[in-house]
């Protein structure tokens, strides 16, 4: 069988793969594999696209701060044009809504991204809201939507420029530690390397159970996005996205369209995920009811896999019972925002370097990452779930 030696093995082409993939290429060799033909076809292609910094949980959160100088400056190095466009996000409730409204809008690091506006306002802003789904309204000025085709090129072409490799095509078929190093099989060859990196998404509890690893209970749960005609005379490129304070539903401008979703949440085996006509129909019924929105015909259909863990918060860290297996899973809808920060942390974590002090600086706290809290007593989970989550991916 054919040999390959590496410093560390990557599983996992999507955002999260790629990017940490080629941060640890600076300085090491690395494989990245990926088990379909094109790279992020499961979530990281599918995802509705939008960095907003009080999106999710508390570390999510810190995490999405500590990402936002990269997203707005990448550097001619990384990307030639920009990775986002002005976007900003309405979070609209109905007056039986309220309470939950409040309890979020008085976060403390959601408040100073924010601010409150009138119905009016909002009416300016989206112009087909009615004024029952507006008993209280939140404005993020500074959200985005984010260029994902450009950001995961740019990640893929710095793995490629610091030399190392990038397999598609190459499901994982068997995993094995030999006290020494991990060796990974498929198609007749092996790749060894004393380190491997998880980042199989909705598949990544799979490829621990292969590798005789306990896995962290990571449930894909599948989401549906619809695409449908904008209303006539409406310019709707300039909308934000509209989204329920309960995350009912939420709606976007997409290429002079609009995308609706029913942020529905069905656990799902790790597959192709595709759209219910259930789901889409709720999506529809939804958004109709919050605004005067009439869909006579649905362009596009899709759905995607969100993954999470328990706590909800992404898993990145050594496997605490596994030498040498590194967990990169469980982003569920923040993969995209958390990118920069997330790979960032990963790569010193999986190179034993001091935690980034500008992850410190900006909240992230690495044992908040860390897959032994999944196993162990961790940081108070009111801490990690204190935030209403929105659009995310599909």
């Amino acid at each position: 069988m054919d040999r390959s030696e590496f410093d560390i093995l990557v599983i996992g082409a999507g955002i999260a793969g790629s990017s940490v993939a080629a941060g640890l290429a600076e300085v090491c060799r690395v494989a990245l594999f990926e088990r379909e033909s094109a790279p992020g076809y499961h979530s990281t292609s599918r995802s509705a696209a939008v960095f907003s910094e009080i999106y999710g949980a508390e570390p999510v959160r810190a995490l999405s701060r500590a990402s936002r100088d990269f997203f707005f400056a990448p550097g001619p190095q990384f990307t030639a044009g920009s990775l986002v466009k002005p976007r900003g996000v309405l979070y609209i409730a109905t007056p039986e809504q309220r309470a939950r409204f409040e309890d979020f809008a008085g976060l403390p690091d959601v408040a100073p991204h924010t601010r409150r506006v009138s119905p009016q306002e909002a009416f300016n802003l989206c112009a087909i809201l009615r004024p029952e789904a507006l008993a209280a309204v939140l404005f993020e000025p500074k959200a985005a939507d984010v260029d994902v085709h450009a950001l995961h090129q740019g990640y893929l072409r710095l793995l490629r420029e610091r030399g190392s490799v990038f397999f598609k095509d190459q499901p994982v078929e068997g995993l094995q530690h030999d006290g020494a190093h991990w060796n990974l099989t498929s198609a007749g060859k092996l790749w060894r390397a004393p380190v491997i990196v998880n980042a199989a998404g909705a598949w990544a509890d799979q490829i621990a159970i292969m590798a005789g690893v306990t896995p962290i209970g990571l449930q894909p749960l599948r989401r549906t996005a619809v695409l449908v005609d904008a209303p006539e005379g409406e310019n709707v490129d300039k909308w934000p996205l509209v989204c329920d304070i309960a995350e009912q539903f939420y709606f976007k401008p997409d290429a002079g369209r609009v995308l609706l979703s029913p942020a529905d949440e069905t656990p799902s085996a790790p597959c192709d995920a595709q759209p219910d006509d259930w789901d889409v129909a709720v999506a529809v019924d939804r958004v109709e009811a919050a605004t005067r929105l009439k869909v006579r015909r649905v362009r596009h259909k899709w759905a995607g896999l969100r993954s999470f863990v328990a706590d909800r918060v992404p898993v990145a860290g050594f496997d605490p019972d596994a030498p040498g297996f590194f967990w990169l899973a469980g982003q569920g809808g923040y993969g995209i925002q958390t990118c920069p920060a997330l790979a960032l942390a990963a790569t010193a974590l999986v190179l034993d370097r001091p935690f980034p002090a500008s992850l410190t600086a900006a909240g992230v706290d690495a044992l908040d990452l860390a897959p032994g809290r999944l196993r162990h007593a961790g940081p108070d989970p009111k801490r990690r779930n204190a935030a209403v989550p929105v659009a995310g991916s599909v």
